[in-house]
């Protein structure tokens, strides 16, 4: 996350994922985009590369 966007540490809530932290920098991430760390690859490719919107808790 950029946390010029989304500072870290922040409560976030992501449809169809759920709850998260603001917790890592990407390196190649800027602006309005997010990363998600899944457990497994299998788990990342079924949740897919998706335009959503997130809310602050």
């Amino acid at each position: 996350m950029d946390p010029n966007t989304i500072p870290l540490g922040t409560d976030i809530y992501i449809p169809g994922y759920g709850k998260a932290v603001a917790a890592d920098i990407g390196g190649s991430i800027r602006g309005n985009i997010i990363d998600i760390a899944f457990d497994s690859r299998a788990e990342a490719l079924q949740f897919g590369r998706k335009y959503l919107v997130i809310y602050t808790m």
